[in-house]
């Protein structure tokens, strides 16, 4: 599987405390060997990210992303529930 970052992901995690960078590299790993692993809670979005899936990183933090191709991943933003959803 291909995963690229959308320039807006990678702003907003260069800001990330360090253990949440370390959580989002460790789901990282098992979405691209098993992209709809349980622990992802990986599922469909509604709304202005119809189009979009989501994976949990930590109990708030969430990440964004679209499947470009059957192998190809962009991850679009990643931040707190509430904020990425209000």
């Amino acid at each position: 599987m291909k995963i690229f970052f959308h320039r807006n992901f990678e702003k907003k995690f260069k800001k990330l405390n360090p253990k949440i960078k370390k959580a989002f590299q460790l789901k990282l790993k098992l979405f691209s060997l098993y992209p709809f692993s349980p622990e992802l809670n990986n599922h469909t979005l509604k709304g202005r990210y119809a189009s979009y899936r989501s994976i949990n990183i930590t109990g708030d933090i969430r990440a964004i992303f679209i499947f470009l191709s059957e192998d190809v991943v962009e991850f679009d933003d990643i931040d707190s529930h509430s904020n990425l959803y209000k």
